[in-house]
């Protein structure tokens, strides 16, 4: 996080050069110098990369509930997938998470005597990345760590993920999670390019916010897009709702999900096969 829009106890935030803004990070100061780099960089390359990932695999919601345990098979499948999630996610998300929050308070920005868009920006991303954290950590404890297990029983994800965005107040929990998220990774961004140097004067950086804000919303979209096959009306009610619900608690359901077996996606296959048999209108 940059000292030039943040005002840290005693240091005035102002760049090299005088104005505001992040200024890159030059030897010579401190310790800080390398947690700081290695901060901004783990925010981009792992994290942002699993965001990325994670709103794709979600995507495949759209295809009801065997599609999406497909994909959440697959991925529990992959080799050294303890590695990968340890290495890769979780001490990554923790350094950024914890590092983030010293720089959190440590940092007072003024916002009355400062009132400089950059100023409100970063105050946002402070805010928007405590309440990004506090949406993983209720997101993960419900899923890897309460009810089913799902690496052993994928076939009842989309159900596990379906119950909570059933309820009002978690959908808007997940809703306000995802954009905060895509908010944090896309000015991260321009946060990560500022802060190593990688773009430098006035009109760069005006053009770099512009980037930073259009990847943001394609990142809202695309997060907010694959809640929808969660709340496909075809799985919201009816015997399907309740075989989903059974699910949660019956292995031999959330099995035949996994297979495709289940009444779901064989009365789905039976629609396709109906299409791809019907002649065509001329």
């Amino acid at each position: 996080m940059s000292t030039a829009i943040e005002t840290l106890k005693g240091t005035a935030g102002r760049t090299s050069s005088g104005g505001r803004g992040p200024a890159p990070l030059r030897p010579g100061h401190g310790h800080s110098f390398f947690w700081r780099r290695l901060h901004s960089l783990s925010g981009i390359v792992p994290i942002g990369v699993f965001l990325i990932e994670h709103y794709v695999s979600n995507a495949a919601a759209e295809g009801g509930p065997h599609a999406y345990a497909l994909q959440v098979k697959f991925l529990n499948s992959l080799p050294f997938v303890f590695l990968l999630e340890l290495f890769g996610i979780w001490i990554p998300l923790a350094y950024h998470a914890g590092y983030g929050i010293w720089i959190w308070l440590r940092g007072s920005p003024d916002l009355k005597s400062y009132p400089e868009t950059s100023n409100w920006l970063y105050s946002a991303q402070r805010w928007t990345g405590i309440i990004v954290l506090a949406y993983i950590v209720q997101h993960v404890y419900t899923l890897r760590f309460s009810g089913i297990h799902l690496p052993t029983n994928p076939g009842a994800a989309f159900a596990k993920v379906q119950e909570q965005l059933l309820n009002p107040w978690m959908l808007a929990f997940y809703v306000i999670g995802i954009v905060c998220a895509s908010w944090h990774f896309g000015y991260g961004i321009f946060l990560f390019c500022a802060k190593w140097g990688i773009v430098t004067g006035a009109s760069a950086r005006k053009k770099l916010i512009g980037f930073s804000i259009f990847v943001f919303l394609v990142m809202a979209v695309m997060g907010l897009g694959s809640l929808s096959g969660f709340l496909n009306k075809q799985y919201r009610s009816g015997a399907n709702l309740q075989y989903l619900q059974d699910s949660l608690t019956d292995t031999g359901k959330a099995k035949a999900i996994e297979q495709g077996t289940d009444p779901m996606s064989q009365q789905k296959n039976k629609e396709q096969n109906q299409e791809q048999t019907e002649p065509r209108q001329p």
